[in-house]
């Protein structure tokens, strides 16, 4: 359990130094809005960018991916499903379905894949869907639902996903690692240096929105956040390994990785993309604290019974 408990410690000790921050007021009082913009704009388009570039894109074509996209279909659409009929808006209903089924699989997901899996592989092609197909669809609907003046024209509908730092980074990297391409040193170091900053400034931000707030699942957004975190905490890997172990017949090794991976509590990004957007910031926040504190015992307790 290694994994698990050294990539919980890190995460804790940096929310906490935000956490510090936001009730020292060090970084002002624009601080979380400043660093959100740093991450969405410039260190996780480059930190997807020198991920990807160097990706083996042969791992998204194999059946743990075909489980992940199924689990996260299925969780999402059961979100959505309730936004619907509870006629919550599109960016609330968008915030909640990624906090239900968006993966931490970068900065907890490796460690974990490393320790517990034994494979820091096993976790590549989640990172790839989530980048490449869920970030792309959830943001251009974030986008395409803004209020404006007018109607969006078709060439905007079309251009969206086009136009976002996030997709834009991935997609690069994407093209670099398919045309086999190897990047020089020196020209990759700079997106390199700048992609190191993405995690733990999202971290921050998360912490220095902290002070001041009501507990997890108390406030107006009770409901869409306790719905969130029971579909991400339970739901989730409850629906992976029904379809890894009735559908795809897996087991051993093979079961325990598509479960422990969808077991994983919801991305700290998604923080990042709801200020980004001025939508369901409480929502967001309070779903990936309390998934994050479920994630621990769910996922030793998915290690047990799998392992």
């Amino acid at each position: 359990m290694g994994g698990v408990i050294t990539g919980f410690g890190v995460i804790a000790s940096i929310i906490v130094t935000g956490y510090v921050l936001g009730r020292r007021g060090a970084l002002g009082g624009s601080g979380r809005e400043v660093l959100t913009r740093l991450s969405f704009n410039v260190a996780s388009p480059a930190l997807l960018f020198s991920t990807l570039a160097r990706a083996d894109l042969s791992v998204v074509v194999s059946t743990p991916l075909l489980v992940t996209a199924l689990s996260t279909f299925v969780v999402a659409g059961a979100f959505v499903a309730v936004g619907a009929v509870r006629k919550w808006s599109v960016g609330r209903t968008t915030i909640g379905a990624l906090c239900a089924s968006y993966v931490n699989a970068g900065n907890l997901g490796i460690p974990i894949a490393v320790y517990v899996l034994g494979d820091a592989s096993l976790i590549a092609p989640v990172l790839l869907f989530q980048q490449l197909v869920m970030t792309p669809i959830a943001l251009t609907v974030i986008d395409l639902s803004r209020p404006g003046e007018h109607p969006p024209s078709l060439v905007r509908r079309l251009t969206t996903p086009f136009r976002n730092p996030v997709v834009i980074g991935s997609l690069s990297g994407v093209a670099v690692a398919a045309s086999g391409w190897r990047v020089p040193g020196p020209v990759m170091e700079p997106f390199t240096l700048m992609g190191g900053m993405a995690v733990p400034a999202v971290l921050l931000a998360f912490g220095i929105s902290l002070p001041g707030s009501e507990l997890p699942g108390r406030g107006e957004e009770r409901g869409p956040v306790l719905l969130s975190v029971a579909l991400k905490s339970f739901g989730q890997p409850v629906v992976a390994w029904a379809i890894a172990a009735g559908v795809f017949r897996l087991s051993g090794p093979a079961l325990l990785a598509a479960v422990v991976t969808s077991a994983l509590p919801s991305a700290q990004n998604l923080f990042t993309y709801a200020v980004r957007y001025d939508t369901s910031t409480i929502l967001a926040r309070e779903s990936i604290l309390l998934s994050t504190v479920l994630a621990a015992p769910v996922l030793i307790t998915v290690a047990a019974l799998l392992g």
